[in-house]
């Protein structure tokens, strides 16, 4: 037998056939999963087999790819259907999504618009010795303001801008599903623990919130891969994709109106018309996915500024990406490649635009080659005559940890620069250069794969300090200025260069061989001397093993104290808050220990989570601000806006 990968299998699925498991067959699930995985697998048509062993086969029925229904996972064991390899069988298996999110194809634009909420910071600096001044006791399954479970006495008709009761219930197990992941951490979120997120998930969309369901699936399968020991687990993904599931669920019991529906989110996200428009290219990129995605993305600009993007992305990965470069592109009946349409212009008819700017390609959509334009002539010059702070500003909205569903804005940064040299990093080699103001900006490599141009291009511009040049790279948040490069202007002052694909010689660069820097140039920023990340670490240590891990780290005096001189009295309050929480166990009249306030400790994490993101995008944007005063001071709280789906 060859290896197949498993189908996807749709969440209620997993989450019924855990569910149907005896007290017994569950607590053997985690390790039949386990064992699973390691068993032969082969596809014949939509049906994957799974050899359980010599005698027994278990087959997962995917007609259209999605094992849709519990019907469409049999095995062959004495035990069937009430055997522990069905369920095995689908914990194992990738969890489906109801609503993929593709490249736009020819009159089909369908998109995710569950994106997370954006990052503000509390206001109010609690005592150390009163952790709940920032959050309110809560109430049995629901910490204060989250959203309260369904009762059976009768409820009035919300008005319009409200959430539903069923849409309140169905938060409130989103909620509880999410708590008991912190409470237990990833070492005891094991399949069990991954049903009950799945079966919340699907609740949720039943109920028109498609944003909750799809932060609890992204919740699953991190899960999955931190078990699995997936070397591209990263701890710090997790802790975003929870404070957006418990941050989602509480606000749907909050929000009104606008905010609410952006709490709900959007299951798929419509392509609006956009009549006649004037396009001209900027650049190319290819794109790489850890899914085993490949292919390339075209950047063009409008005649008013506005950017937009004609992608092509599929399975592939780094090989499919350098041949879709010099594909025709998919729109109207144009004939240029994504390449020369980095280059060139488009006159559009009919156009149909999503929300983060992507053209559709529907059958109304026509398009024939036109003119481009410089980097140096308008309307693309218009890019580049924004200041760098206001442009790392509007980027950070759009890259933020929680960014508000559709709104819209673009990661990139056009800059003018003067190259500096190479430093070196614990990551490798990134380039130094000066931007207007004199920032100090470090650029760093957009993929690392040797298919492609990026690391060779930077390493060489590296070499040729003093060289000035206009880029377009992607802003990475970070506590210093940093950009990953994606174009750049010709060293020769010619032509641009797309440097994922194009590769640039010796004989382009003005002076070759200039020597890299062997000590790191400090580019200065406010994070580099803040103690913020006393309060980060105990955010992430709380999701690998829980709560009671935090609860036994000790005391955490000296840690706020830090924080207090440093000008951060709200983060020291949370820190303090957050260890009591999880070190708070209260007994009954006979001693015995009761079970653990985990909906009150969600509450402090959650805080805590989101105003470090906040602070953290905060210290970027003063980052970026030219003068000494925005190298050496940091931001204050209370500038810092207030953690939109925090606890208050």
């Amino acid at each position: 037998m060859t290896a197949a990968p498993l189908p996807p299998v749709a969440p209620e699925v997993t989450a019924t056939l855990v569910e149907d498991l005896s007290p017994r067959l569950r607590k053997r699930l985690d390790a039949a999963v386990t064992k699973l995985g390691s068993r032969p697998t082969h596809r014949d048509g939509d049906t994957v087999t799974i050899a359980v062993d010599d005698d027994t086969e278990l087959r997962l029925h995917a007609p259209g790819g999605v094992v849709a229904t519990v019907d469409a996972i049999t095995c062959g064991c004495l035990l069937a259907p009430a055997c522990v390899h069905r369920a095995a069988a689908a914990c194992a298996a990738p969890a489906a999504d109801p609503a993929p999110e593709p490249e736009p194809a020819p009159d089909a634009a369908p998109d995710l618009a569950a994106q997370p909420a954006a990052p503000t910071v509390p206001d109010s600096t609690p005592s150390p010795d009163d952790p709940t001044l920032l959050i309110a006791p809560a109430p049995a399954m629901a910490p204060a303001g989250a959203p309260a479970p369904a009762t059976t006495a009768p409820r009035p008709t919300p008005a319009p801008d409200e959430a539903t009761p069923a849409q309140r219930e169905a938060a409130a197990a989103l909620w509880s599903a999410g708590a008991a992941v912190l409470e237990s951490g990833v070492a005891g979120a094991g399949a069990v623990a991954q049903a009950a997120l799945l079966r919340a998930a699907h609740t949720a969309r039943l109920r028109q919130l498609p944003r909750g369901a799809s932060a609890a699936l992204s919740v699953v399968t991190l899960l999955r891969a931190a078990r699995a020991g997936d070397p591209s687990y990263r701890t710090a993904d997790l802790v975003t994709a929870l404070a957006e599931l418990l941050g989602t669920a509480h606000r749907v019991g909050t929000a009104a109106g606008a905010e609410l529906a952006a709490v709900r989110g959007r299951a798929r996200r419509p392509y609006r018309p956009d009549g006649s428009l004037r396009l001209y290219g900027l650049f190319t990129e290819p794109v790489v996915t850890d899914s085993g995605h490949g292919g390339a993305r075209t950047w063009v600009a409008t005649a008013d500024g506005r950017l937009c993007t004609v992608g092509d992305v599929a399975p592939g990965g780094v090989g499919r990406a350098l041949g879709v470069a010099d594909r025709t592109v998919r729109l109207g009946d144009t004939a240029l490649t994504h390449r020369e349409l980095g280059r060139a212009g488009l006159a559009v008819s009919g156009a149909t635009v999503s929300p983060d700017g992507r053209l559709g390609a529907g059958k109304s959509v026509k398009a024939v080659t036109a003119r481009g334009a410089a980097w140096t002539e308008p309307p693309l010059a218009a890019l580049w005559e924004t200041p760098p702070a206001e442009q790392a500003a509007r980027a950070l909205r759009s890259v933020s940890r929680y960014a508000e569903p559709d709104g819209g804005g673009s990661d990139l940064l056009f800059l003018d620069v003067e190259l500096l040299g190479a430093v070196r990093e614990s990551a490798g080699t990134c380039l130094i250069a000066r931007c207007d103001g004199g920032v100090p900006v470090r650029l760093a490599v957009a993929d690392d794969d040797p298919a492609l141009a990026h690391r060779d291009n930077l390493m060489l511009l590296a070499t040729a300090p003093g060289t000035r040049l206009r880029i377009i790279g992607r802003l990475v948040p970070a506590p210093h200025p940093r950009l990953t490069l994606l174009a750049s202007s010709h060293p020769t002052g010619e032509s641009t260069v797309d440097l994922g694909f194009d590769r640039l010689s010796r004989a382009d660069l003005p002076d070759p061989g200039a020597p890299v820097h062997s000590a790191p140039a400090r580019p200065g920023g406010p994070g580099a001397e803040s103690p913020l990340h006393l309060l980060e670490r105990r955010v992430e240590q709380t999701v690998p093993a829980g709560r009671a891990t935090l609860g036994m780290l000790g005391d955490v005096t000296a840690e706020a104290r830090r924080l207090r001189c440093a000008g951060l009295p709200t983060a020291a309050g949370l820190l303090t808050a957050l260890r009591a929480s999880a070190a708070r166990r209260e007994r009954d009249l006979f001693g015995r220990l009761l079970p653990a306030d985990t909906d009150g400790f969600a509450a402090h994490w959650l805080a805590a989570a989101r105003y470090t993101a906040a602070v953290a995008e905060s210290m970027c944007a003063a980052a970026w601000e030219p003068g000494p005063g925005a190298l050496t001071h940091g931001p204050t709280e209370a500038t810092a806006p207030r953690p939109a789906g925090s606890p208050r």
